[in-house]
């Protein structure tokens, strides 16, 4: 047996461990969405509070993913993932038995919670694992089918459980998952040795805050309006705190967030191209599922499976950028490409109307897959390039960290463009009362605008990235070695 078989099979448990996790966390932000009516009539949400049932969760994971990270680094990445992974899903356990609206409220906060422990531990430990370039390339391309897809095997999720069963099961789907995954995660994961040294409590609280207090400033516009004075004051915070976030980090011994990390060009561009990515990307999700249903008339069910195009497009194009396109053309020709190809299909998509059949949406819908699966795997491989040992769990927090904040910052934008949109569509259909037509106006707007912040990462990864050569994109630290063993349970 080679060196290089003994490597593949000490590392596709891992791999399973973290993939299942991945998902679990980036499908529960979007899996409660196709169930969010049934929800809201079983325990009598007001309409004006059901958008908290998502943004409970994406304050808490957005807000904390940069504590969760720096945990990992100081105390261990393996037992912060088993505590984040517990508080998961014993959360999800009391949302399934939730009988009043702020106890799914409070539910679905400590899920977010458990994901922001979870998240970068889980990737950092994966990095750690692979050595060699071409297996680390394999890992982050089926990472990045995950990631990508999560959101579109969400909504297929959600309309099988909510049609078939009842939707408090996307909640209680979480919990054997959670514990197969817990009890895997004691057998094959590798742990960190712990660090000694401070904590930089402060940095992290303001950190918190300040990026919940950001996410929460385009909730409120988006719900409000732009004018409303708590998103004002909201924005106003926010900026405050990260001011002097960033002031304290710089003379802190032991920063939560080492600000060195966005010294490097590629490393940095990569944050800001996937936040934009993303931000974009969430309005194809919001649009179509509400498309799907209120236009078109399908169910639950029906809605769900219409999704399936984008996992299995996602999962095609990835591997193919990851085996073959990023070795022979570089990454940010990749990127570039991919960028450009989502952009086209959110172009194709904003030109739906009333009257738009499935077979003429799924070309938009296939050209978008194929670019997010494409982009994906280089901008989520630049993210964490070239990052000591030490560092790797707060790089792949801050990976997360942009996607988060780019889903939450990006569809709140998209909403209010969507709801601007349609109350001018509104006024002019006022005579022929046309749901439709209002709902198409808007959602073409906001499926427009989404390009627009896909055009945007294009220019960015094309003007300002330049990646590093290969023998750079590893910096290696022999005072933080990583224990392959797992510890005795």
């Amino acid at each position: 047996m080679n060196l290089a078989t003994s490597a593949r099979q000490r590392t596709w448990l891992p791999l399973a461990v973290v993939l299942v996790t991945q998902m679990m966390i980036v499908l529960d932000a979007a899996i409660v969405n196709i169930a969010l009516p049934d929800m809201q009539q079983a325990l009598h949400i007001h309409p004006a509070d059901l958008s908290w049932v998502v943004n409970a969760y994406t304050l808490a994971f957005g807000g904390l993913l940069l504590l969760g990270a720096r945990a990992g680094d100081l105390f261990g990445r393996r037992s912060v993932f088993a505590a984040g992974m517990v508080l998961f899903t014993a959360a999800s356990l009391l949302g399934g038995f939730a009988t009043a609206p702020g106890q799914l409220f409070a539910a679905r906060a400590a899920q977010g919670v458990g994901a922001a422990l979870v998240a970068p531990s889980a990737l950092a430990i994966l990095m750690s694992l692979c050595s060699d370039a071409k297996e680390r390339t394999r890992a982050i391309g089926y990472y990045t089918v995950v990631s990508a897809s999560g959101a579109a095997v969400g909504l297929i999720a959600g309309g099988v459980l909510t049609s078939y069963v009842s939707w408090r099961w996307v909640m209680f789907v979480n919990v054997p998952i959670g514990a197969v995954v817990l009890v895997a995660s004691r057998i094959a994961l590798p742990h960190n040795e712990t660090r000694r040294g401070s904590f930089d409590v402060f940095g992290a609280v303001l950190s918190t805050v300040g990026m919940t207090a950001l996410v929460y400033g385009f909730i409120r516009a988006a719900a409000d309006g732009w004018s409303d004075n708590g998103a004002r004051v909201s924005f106003a915070v926010a900026l405050l705190l990260l001011a002097t976030f960033v002031a304290v980090e710089r003379r802190v011994k032991e920063p939560v967030t080492p600000l060195h990390l966005f010294a490097d060009r590629e490393r940095s561009t990569a944050y800001v191209a996937r936040l934009l990515l993303v931000a974009g990307s969430m309005g194809s999700f919001f649009f179509l599922s509400q498309y799907f249903q209120i236009v078109l008339g399908w169910s639950a069910m029906r809605t769900g499976l219409a999704f399936i195009p984008f996992p299995v497009t996602i999962f095609i194009s990835s591997q193919l950028a990851t085996r073959v396109f990023v070795e022979r053309f570089g990454s940010r020709l990749v990127m570039a490409v991919g960028m450009a190809l989502s952009a086209i299909g959110l172009l194709l998509l904003s030109q739906m109307d009333a009257h738009s059949t499935y077979g003429e949406l799924i070309v938009g819908m296939v050209v978008f897959a194929l670019g997010n699966g494409t982009a994906f795997v280089p901008l989520t491989a630049a993210g964490i390039a070239g990052v000591a040992p030490k560092d790797a769990g707060v790089a792949s927090g801050l990976v997360n960290v942009t996607q988060q904040l780019g889903g939450s910052v990006g569809l709140a934008v998209l909403v209010t463009v969507f709801a601007t949109a349609g109350d001018g569509a509104a006024t002019s259909a006022a005579s022929s009362a046309d749901a439709k037509d209002i709902f198409v106006t808007g959602a073409d707007r906001g499926l427009g605008v989404a390009a627009a912040l896909l055009a945007a990462a294009l220019v960015l990864v094309l003007v300002v990235m330049r990646p590093r050569r290969p023998q750079e994109s590893v910096v290696e630290d022999p005072t933080e070695q990583m224990v392959l063993e797992p510890e005795p349970a």
